[in-house]
């Protein structure tokens, strides 16, 4: 041990000896003048016998020497800054590591660094302050406002008033059975009419706007008319009119009735409205009763519970019992609210009857000038009357239906489609609940306000990613401004790195609609860039409106954000082998789905690899990639970027020589997702054993998924359907490309995709075709005939009839028979019915699903105009 220490202190000095500090250097140099001052007290003989025995001792024994601190000492301080400078690193270390963590962490709710996509907002655009942007409820109004005051409609039949307010009528819901509603007429901007059958009774709503000349958005005046369309039930209705505030809506309102102004009504002031007042005004028919409720609501997602709870039972002079409202609800130190959020005027009324609702801004004007009310009664219906025919005449010049030759029913069905969809943009504000892989639990987006349009308004008011591409292809063609408008309300919503939440929760009413499954929105998960098919057509179609300089600018703003939205798909979406992709947010792990869904790429339980991991390949998403770097490329040479990357990647995406490599089945001759794969999975029902007895309280388990034969990978063709379709759909194929023939034929064969009513979603022939997911989750895209991807089909078929090539005359045949089963098949069931829907049956055509669907399904419109 001794030698060792002998060795390792001689290697440290040495050490020492040649990574001297300057500190150690001025110690050395203060020994050595101490030893030469001692010495010169001695004789020059006893100098060099010492010399010389010091020198002996040095070289036998350097660890007993006197001079040990010489060596020793620098050697520890040594190894001791050493240490010190090691763990000061791994602090420094450790403590960038945990920053960047954080960092990595405030990622996924950072909004993305550049300009603003909106820059007109609220009193901003007055024209468009005011709207019905409540599609949720049956009939409400608010503005643009993200702290809005709003306004509704609740109705309900005395005779029909149920346990827990059931009968009273208020959001779109699928469970109340109307027998129809929808706008009849809506331009998106200054008036609608809608028609909803709630038998025996048909209500009509409708407002009209009148902006001009007023400093918060103006005036408006909505009507309410309702008649009995039997004559043998009920002789009564009850209508609610509700004005609340917002959460933060920073205002107040009070009822009022007085004798100059003998109708009820409600004043107030807000900071995005100036001082207001509503006001009441019977047109036709007789009131029987009229309540009013003034209190403090809990949330706008409990207006109706809040006033079913405050029903109470009177009695008028007559001795006939009625329900209605208390008033003034006082509280329990016996003082009424200072500031009620919620005021609900009654009115029960003999039908048939007609109430005009005026809402008049007071704001602006001096005092003892006269301020200008809006219409009532027939100067009302003459301005309806106005703006009812502008809107037919617009609506001939832009789709040219009756030039096409469509009847007058087949018209005012369009009519229909097309005011739903703009009748269902709504306005939303709040936050999103967001999770990355680097945050332990949900974190907050950022609040943001979201125009937008929804797919349904009874079982979707709210906004979706994907959905909101194929809206934009209607409304562009309406009104592009409004188009541009929603998608910079969307791309203000992209991160820093460059993701967009897929779906929209904003607000307590659109979460209130939404299990909490559904909330979570995580930043690994994409949606299809629909809104690139949007921006092609607007490219395509609408040049000369580009010219103006704000749209202009509105493609220059939303330039950097395609950017980053483009790269987020191609780093976070791609596979292992270049040119391919998958979507993520499968769960490898499910032990009750047939087959994992795909809930990211818009297509749900769409079958696909039987067993997901990271090496199977979408052929969907790889065509998605293809388009979208072709928009880019385009839009890139439109605004004089740099468009040489985006071309070089869509030319490698649509080369489809790399294409048939990687997505060709070369047994069926179809292309596929290729993964980890197995047909031989079925769902079973586990077997009873004491322990899963007791486990289970004697309740039937749930049905699992059991893999008979082991899965390899492999081309998963023995699935056809809207997926293997995408190299058609979004014209990757050539024209002359004999697999092009190949998949023509497939579509127009019955016993694959073709249907009298459309194309279904899965062949027949495919094993999950009409086949449950779980026990419980009946099949969705799984042989359903869905619109948005028909509209797709029928646009590739005249893309294809158009170029000349073996394929023309075939491309142009099926497309006039699709086209036909199409059209046809959604208006017989909209006679049938009075809905758009969902989805269609494959075997019958008949509307299944959530309905109205007055989302994609509303491309019908584009389809009879055959504007694509």
């Amino acid at each position: 041990m001794a030698r060792q220490r002998d060795n390792k202190g001689g290697s440290s000095g040495e050490k020492s000896g040649k990574q001297k500090t300057s500190k150690q250097q001025q110690h050395s140099a203060g020994e050595n003048a101490d030893s030469t001052k001692s010495s010169s007290t001695t004789t020059t003989s006893t100098t060099s016998s010492t010399a010389a025995s010091e020198s002996v001792i040095n070289k036998s024994s350097k660890g007993k020497h006197p001079k040990k601190a010489t060596f020793e000492e620098p050697s520890s301080k040594f190894v001791l800054n050493k240490w010190k400078t090691l763990a000061g690193s791994l602090c420094m270390a450790v403590a960038a590591y945990f920053c960047y963590q954080g960092y990595l962490e405030t990622r996924v709710n950072t909004p993305f660094d550049n300009q603003k996509m909106v820059t007109r907002a609220g009193l901003d655009d007055p024209e468009r302050y005011w709207g019905s942007y409540r599609p949720l409820n049956y009939f409400g109004m608010k503005t643009r406002d993200p702290h809005s005051l709003v306004m509704g409609l609740m109705w309900y039949t005395p005779s029909n008033l149920g346990h827990g307010g059931k009968g009273i009528r208020h959001w779109c819901d699928m469970g109340d059975n109307l027998d129809k509603y929808g706008w009849t007429h809506h331009d998106g901007r200054s008036f609608g009419v809608q028609e909803i059958h709630d038998l025996p009774f048909e209500l009509k709503t409708s407002f009209v706007k009148y902006p001009s000349g007023k400093q918060f958005g103006g005036d408006w005046t909505a009507r309410i008319s309702v008649k009995n369309t039997t004559r043998a039930w009920d002789k009564s209705i009850s209508l609610i009119w509700y004005v609340a505030l917002d959460e933060r809506t920073n205002g107040h309102i009070k009822y009022v009735s007085d004798d100059k102004s003998p109708e009820p009504g409600v004043y107030g002031e807000t900071l995005g409205l100036g001082e207001f007042q509503l006001r009441f005004h019977p047109v036709k028919g007789r009131i029987l009763h009229k309540s009013y409720l003034s209190t403090l609501a809990p949330s706008l997602s409990k207006l109706k519970e809040t006033v079913f709870s405050h029903f109470r039972a009177f009695t008028d002079k007559k001795g006939h019992r009625y329900i209605g409202l208390p008033g003034e609800m006082i509280s329990h130190n016996g003082q009424a609210p200072a500031d009620p959020n919620f005021i609900a005027i009654q009115i029960t009324a003999e039908v048939d009857f007609t109430l005009d609702i005026t809402y008049q801004s007071t704001s602006g004007f001096s005092v003892g000038e006269t301020i200008p009310k809006p219409p009532t009664g027939r100067e009302y219906t003459e301005s309806l009357q106005s703006h009812l025919n502008a809107f037919d005449k617009r609506f001939e010049d832009t789709f040219h239906l009756k030039a096409k030759g469509f009847s007058n029913d087949e018209i005012k069905f369009a009519k229909y489609a097309l005011s739903n969809m703009l009748g269902g943009i709504g306005y939303f504000y709040g936050s999103s609940k967001v999770q990355s892989v680097y945050t332990t639990n949900p974190v907050p987006y950022w609040k943001s306000a979201l125009y937008t349009a929804v797919p349904s308004r009874s079982f979707f008011p709210r906004g979706f990613l994907w959905d909101e591409g194929f809206h934009g292809l209607l409304i562009s063609s309406w009104d592009i401004d409004i188009e541009l408008d929603i998608i910079s309300h969307w791309f203000d919503l992209l991160n820093i790195e460059g993701w967009i939440p897929r779906e929209q929760i904003l607000g307590v009413e659109a979460l209130a609609k939404v299990p909490d499954e559904f909330v979570i929105q995580r930043n690994t998960n994409a949606n299809p860039p629909t809104f690139l098919l949007t921006l092609k057509k607007i490219l395509k179609h609408h040049k000369q409106e580009l010219s103006q300089k704000s749209r202009l600018d509105t493609l220059e703003r939303i330039y950097p954000r395609l950017q980053a939205w483009f790269a987020w798909y191609n780093t976070t979406q791609r596979g292992d082998i270049p040119g391919t992709y998958q979507w993520r947010g499968r769960d490898a792990n499910t032990e009750r789905e047939l087959n994992p869904k795909t809930l990211t790429s818009g297509l749900d339980d769409f079958p696909r690899s039987s067993h997901p991991t990271s090496k199977e390949r979408h052929v969907d998403i790889r065509c998605w990639m293809a388009f979208a770097a072709s928009v880019m490329a385009e839009l890139s040479t439109i605004l004089g970027k740099d468009d040489h990357k985006y071309y070089e990647t869509a030319g490698f995406l649509k080369d489809n020589e790399v294409l048939n490599k990687q997505h060709l089945s070369p047994y069926t001759e179809t292309y596929a997702d290729w993964g980890l794969h197995s047909d031989s999975v079925v769902l079973k029902r586990p077997q009873l054993t004491q322990k899963n007895l007791q486990r289970n309280h004697h309740q039937q388990m749930e049905m699992v998924r059991v893999t008979l034969k082991q899965p390899d990978y492999k081309f998963v063709d023995s699935t056809f359907g809207y997926v293997n379709l995408f190299p058609f759909l979004l014209e990757i194929l050539d024209h002359d490309s004999p697999y092009l023939g190949k998949l023509l034929k497939d579509i127009r064969d019955p016993q694959k995709l073709w249907t009298p009513y459309g194309l279904r979603s899965l062949s027949k022939s495919s094993p999950l075709y009409l086949k449950r997911n779980t026990e419980h989750d009946p099949p969705y895209w799984r042989g359903p005939i869905w619109i948005n991807i028909n509209y797709l089909a029928v646009k590739a078929l005249r893309y294809y009839g158009m170029i000349e090539g073996p394929y023309a005359a075939l491309a142009r045949d099926i497309y006039a028979e699709l086209r036909e089963n199409l059209i046809h098949n959604i208006f017989k069931e909209f006679q049938r019915t009075g809905y758009l829907w969902e989805q269609y049956d494959d075997t019958t055509g008949q509307g299944k699903g959530c309905y109205p669907f007055t989302g994609w399904s509303s491309l019908v419109v584009l389809i009879m105009s055959e504007q694509y």
